[in-house]
């Protein structure tokens, strides 16, 4: 098998020291009795998952949280057999879906009847499938209202094959400056949470905290929290209390393959919608938006090259792009181009990029498709 690496100047460059440590700073921050659920969803926001699961477990983390079965299976046949939560809804009539989560051991977000009912069916009689009850307090999205929880709970309870495992809820804007409306969604959980006591029913796993709550809402940890974004030292707004120190645990690179000089009056790209102004030394990247490298950046953003800007000419094209780098003494064939990342003494992260796009840091790093390798890092070795 090739390794895909010496095919590719583009590469995605994960720095797993970087999570580790900010997994230990999470730990430091909500204290011994809180537990650390790693959300790594997504293929890890587009860090991979495998070695940023690994990598978070080792620095601490206790479980993971994933969004769909087949998510699960990948980390499974990896080799892990750690506690791992499926925070998406199970389609129930799906076979292949119900016996991943059966044959896995994983835990199942559950806020229906028909998701229950199935898995139980499956269950073997000796190993009963773990649920976690999502509760709608306010995201809207999916859960069970606070008022039907206890009602659920006993229908739950009449299930064969399911167990209880956890209780938890989502926030939908505690990563910004005003949080009366977390405040009241942690008023609410907690209230039911004593309800919940009170009536002799005992929920292992209690959770609230996403990257934010973890953040900015010290009452919201319970007994486990679910840091998604800031695994990986992006913060989720620029609103969020930054009580936590971050650093990006990922570099996006690519290096110039080719360099010409051109005349005034030169349209570059599909479209023409640049040409020259001056002559001209426009260098072609092999990165595009195929690679993730999203096209709007067209004539907005830059890249760093011998540390400094060069801005994108054209149209970024499905492969390649263009920069110029005219007034960057001694450019070669071969230099490095960041497009995410510090180089030298500036910086182009994933914020300013979101900026330029209308978006959120999380998009721009989902978004890097498979098709850029990523390559792991710890400390100054490749992991």
């Amino acid at each position: 098998m090739f390794d895909e690496r010496v095919f590719r100047d583009t590469r995605a460059l994960i720095h797993l020291d970087a999570i580790k440590g900010v997994v230990r700073n999470i730990a430091a921050a909500v204290g011994d009795d809180v537990s650390v659920m790693a959300v790594v969803k997504a293929d890890a926001y587009g860090h991979g998952a495998v070695k940023v699961a690994r990598a978070a477990l080792a620095a601490g983390a206790s479980s993971l949280a994933v969004a769909y079965p087949q998510e699960v299976l990948e980390l499974r046949d990896a080799g892990s057999d750690e506690h791992i939560l499926v925070m998406g809804l199970l389609p129930f009539d799906n076979p292949d879906a119900v016996d991943i989560i059966v044959k896995t051991g994983a835990a199942q977000t559950v806020a229906d009847v028909d998701a229950p009912r199935a898995l139980g069916a499956s269950a073997p009689a000796d190993r009963p499938v773990p649920v976690h009850i999502k509760v709608d307090t306010g995201m809207g999205r999916i859960g069970i209202p606070p008022g039907d929880v206890l009602s659920y709970i006993e229908f739950l309870r009449t299930v064969p094959g399911i167990a209880i495992e956890g209780i938890f809820t989502h926030f939908p804007s505690a990563d910004e400056a005003d949080l009366s409306f977390t405040g009241g969604q942690i008023t609410v959980f907690t209230d039911l949470l004593q309800t919940i006591e009170g009536s002799g029913i005992h929920i292992p796993l209690r959770h609230m905290a996403n990257s934010a709550g973890v953040l900015a809402c010290g009452d919201s940890y319970v007994n486990m929290v679910r840091p998604g974004i800031i695994l990986y030292g992006l913060y989720p707004s620029h609103e969020v209390e930054r009580s936590i120190p971050l650093t990006p645990a990922l570099r996006l690179v690519s290096a110039i393959r080719y360099l010409k000089r051109v005349p005034v009056g030169t349209p570059i790209s599909y479209g023409r919608t640049f040409v020259t102004s001056r002559p001209s030394v426009i260098a072609t990247l092999p990165v595009g938006y195929a690679d993730g490298y999203n096209r709007l950046l067209s004539n907005r953003g830059s890249v760093l090259v011998r540390g400094k800007r060069a801005p994108i000419v054209g149209r970024v094209c499905m492969d390649m792009t263009m920069i110029d780098v005219t007034d960057i003494e001694g450019v070669a064939t071969g230099d490095e181009a960041v497009l995410i990342g510090k180089q030298g003494d500036d910086e182009i992260s994933a914020d300013e990029m979101a900026g330029l796009l209308g978006t959120i840091n999380y998009e721009v790093t989902c978004a890097i498709s498979k098709r850029v390798p990523r390559v792991y890092l710890d400390g100054e070795k490749e992991a």
